[in-house]
């Protein structure tokens, strides 16, 4: 699938959003209850919705109305400075760009910082959230075992203050078992996004974000996520080293109708390294949803 030919823009307030839509014959979901996926990337140096689910796009589009938004500040949206904690700065930008394509429910996916996002959509905005797919999420991830910051995101702060190749390849380096699949290609692309006019700046604007004394708590997701009612599907790489697999544990118990998937042999990056088990399993889980189901 061409990603210009699936390349759009829509106004969510005073921002506008990137963003790639494909759809089944006839432009609707075919399953899960007609409601369209969307789906929240993570926010490593270079992210953006084509980066983590471009070469997924065709298999989800395949039954579900499919749009992989660029999250403010990254990829082809606007980056504005972030003025609240990233998750719900997001959140809340997120919600006028489904108002502008009209748009009343989806069903949501996100991964790592999307994940936050996502939770804290479906926490802010319940009636607008049919299922919910959470992949080694930011924020709602409280590591039991495992030293903060974790490797992966010391090493993302590493690049934030010194932007250089060896620093993406070795932040690159923890989001997958597979070594081979960090190859040149993917880090002269990832480099160039990640030092894109605006795009340090901005980056360096979300993390300040979970820092600020104002907003930090406000991130800390796990103390909120027992209010949360969707169908919940957790997944994480086994061998996840930015969100370890301790994280879920307070996540699978507080989330009442959660369910947890561990794909072995795996990192952060399930939706490449795990790409066929993963979008069977989410497409199977998202089929299951009724119109009945109520947050």
């Amino acid at each position: 699938m061409d990603q210009e030919s699936v390349r759009r823009s829509a106004k969510a307030g005073d921002l506008t959003l990137n963003y790639y839509e494909a759809s089944p014959e006839g432009g609707e979901s075919l399953v899960g209850g007609g409601l369209p996926l969307v789906m929240l990337h993570g926010g490593g140096p270079g992210a953006s919705a084509w980066s983590n689910f471009g070469p997924a796009l065709p298999r989800f589009a395949s039954s579900l109305r499919t749009l992989l938004v660029d999250q403010p500040g990254f990829g082809g949206s606007d980056k504005p400075a972030v003025t609240a904690n990233y998750f719900r700065f997001s959140a809340d930008y997120l919600v006028r760009f489904l108002d502008e394509l009209g748009i009343e429910r989806i069903h949501l996916l996100g991964n790592s910082l999307g994940g936050g996002t996502a939770t804290r959509f479906a926490l802010e905005y319940p009636d607008r959230v049919g299922r919910l797919v959470l992949m080694g999420p930011g924020g709602l991830s409280l590591n039991l075992f495992h030293a903060d910051p974790t490797e992966g995101v010391q090493r993302l702060m590493d690049f934030s203050m010194n932007p250089s190749r060896e620093a993406l390849r070795a932040f690159i380096s923890t989001m997958v078992v597979n070594q081979s699949l960090v190859t040149d290609e993917l880090v002269e692309a990832r480099f160039a996004d990640a030092t894109a006019p605006g795009s340090l700046e901005a980056m360096r604007s979300m993390g300040a974000s979970f820092y600020n004394p104002e907003w930090a708590e406000d991130g800390q997701l796990w103390r909120e996520v027992s209010a949360i009612r969707h169908h919940t599907l957790l997944t994480w790489g086994r061998e996840d080293r930015v969100n370890p697999l301790d994280g879920a544990l307070v996540a699978l118990k507080q989330i009442r109708k959660a369910q947890l998937h561990v794909f072995p042999n795996c990192g952060h990056w399930a939706q490449i390294e795990a790409a066929e088990e993963f979008a069977e399993l989410t497409t199977a889980f998202l089929a299951r949803h009724r119109e009945r189901e109520r947050s």
